[in-house]
């Protein structure tokens, strides 16, 4: 079943392209996907989940999904929900609805693949496939300076994913497997020296991906350009590869090589958190705001990993940056189709030109709002659950006789981005819906009921993750 779940996508992408409605059967897709993903909460331990056909015998190569773990199902379930907001968002340019509707799918699937594979080339594989549609529709039917932008986002990732790919095979080679399960299980092969290089390759490769500091400056322009559902699913979902990536293989099985990078690590995580907030606080449009808020707020979630590194046995840093990765998902997710309804309705995302938004268009202020409390972490929405885990991993095994370790006190410093993302985001929001009418925004419409069901859901994912977190932590016991 769990095979049906990743190819669906495609196999409506073939249907698309042979003539079939390319909306109607991109929100068929996403909402079937979507009722396979909450199936999978409930019953995901069951072996009806599991396929596996052998494409290789030497190297031994199985397309092979199922979930390793309860990280597996919370990726997929994210996929699945962004999926189908993005979709249910989107409004394709006149005549480009086969290419608009296809890529978002051809994205959708990627990033299954990729969460579902037990197989490490296929892992890698579906994510490379994810990122063909992402180039081509931010370079074709992007905005502002796209072409510089799908450029930038190739070379950048297109470098990453090399870098990556290295440290990928010189791991199979050693433990002799592509099977990401068995890999873990020989994690002892790997000696010291081995380990310090193959944790650097996958340090650079999945921080570039995820857009770790200074690998991160291909994130915000390309975002800004990309049309809304690829910046959705990019944002929301796709750069947790890097991170589940990070979960998944470095910290098992090279702990001690990643130990002796944490403290360029911690640094950097402080460049995507200090820095990168900063730069997003002087930005003049919502677009550009919210694509290096994005990046800025990958720096809690490596925090965690540090946590996770500094402390393999810290009950609370995995937990921690999974339920976050999940919340930053759903998050920028909304905040991106809602700021395309914006663009829509005002013909502009520049802040200064913006004003009294909410006076034409209470409903979409509404969810706006709630995006953006969540952004900030406001409790009760699920940021703040992951949030408050990451900074509490951080602190779990302190031992206050020795002092703050690095560790301590790199979480000390991050809680400043708190302030941060209060200060840009509360701006934004007092700029585009708040004080008198401009132009733009006088005669602007309201978002209908249906434009609002994908809100709806996503905020109620906010808010049940944000007042009870169990439902993602009882997946990761």
């Amino acid at each position: 079943m769990l095979a049906l779940l990743v190819f669906l996508p495609i196999l409506a992408v073939i249907a698309i392209l042979f003539g079939a409605p390319a909306r109607l059967t991109a929100v068929a897709t996403a909402m079937v996907n979507l009722m396979l993903g909450l199936y999978a909460l409930i019953s995901w331990k069951s072996a009806f989940w599991s396929f596996s056909i052998p494409v290789l015998d030497k190297p031994a190569l199985n397309l092979s999904f199922g979930f390793i773990d309860g990280m597996s199902v919370i990726m997929v379930l994210l996929s699945v929900i962004v999926t189908f907001a993005a979709v249910g968002f989107s409004k394709s340019p006149r005549g480009k609805e086969k290419l608009y509707y296809s890529s978002s799918l051809l994205i959708s699937a990627g990033a299954l693949g990729a969460f579902a594979a037990k197989d490490l080339f296929f892992f890698y594989a579906f994510h490379e496939l994810a990122l063909v549609p992402t180039f081509l529709m931010i370079g074709m039917l992007g905005r502002g300076d796209r072409r510089d932008a799908a450029w930038k986002i190739t070379i950048y990732l297109g470098l990453g994913s090399i870098i990556l790919l290295a440290g990928l095979v010189w791991l199979a080679n050693i433990t002799g497997t592509y099977d990401m399960v068995e890999m873990v299980k020989q994690k002892g092969a790997i000696d010291l020296a081995s380990q310090k290089h193959i944790a650097l390759f996958l340090i650079v490769g999945f921080g570039t991906l995820v857009s770790l500091f200074p690998f991160h400056s291909w994130a915000a322009p390309a975002y800004a350009s990309a049309p809304a559902p690829i910046a959705m699913l990019h944002a929301g979902v796709l750069k947790k590869f890097g991170l589940y990536g990070l979960l998944r293989l470095a910290i098992p099985l090279v702990p001690e090589g990643l130990q002796a990078w944490l403290t360029p690590l911690l640094i950097l995580l402080l460049g995507n958190i200090l820095w990168v907030g900063w730069v997003t606080i002087s930005q003049k449009r919502l677009d550009k705001m919210l694509g290096n808020s994005s990046v800025m707020h990958m720096g809690y979630i490596f925090l965690a990993i540090a946590a996770l590194i500094a402390f393999p046995e810290n009950p609370l840093a995995h937990s921690a940056a999974i339920v976050l990765m999940f919340a930053h998902g759903i998050s920028i997710a909304l905040l991106f189709g809602l700021t395309d309804f914006i663009e829509r309705k005002t013909g502009t995302l520049d802040l200064q030109e913006l004003g009294g938004l909410a006076k034409s268009a209470p409903s979409l202020a509404f969810l706006f709002g709630i995006a953006a409390m969540a952004s900030i972490g406001l409790p009760g929405l699920a940021n703040f659950s992951g949030e408050i885990l990451v900074f509490l991993s951080a602190f779990k095994s302190y031992d206050g006789t020795s002092g703050l370790g690095p560790v301590q006190i790199a979480c000390i410093l991050s809680i400043w981005g708190v302030v941060i993302s209060a200060v840009y985001m509360l701006r934004a929001f007092r700029n585009v819906f708040q004080g008198p009418t401009v132009k733009s925004t006088e005669s602007a419409k309201d978002i209908t009921f249906s434009e609002r069901i994908p809100a709806f859901l996503l905020i109620l994912f906010l808010f049940a993750v944000g007042l009870y977190p169990n439902i993602l932590l009882n997946l990761l016991k």
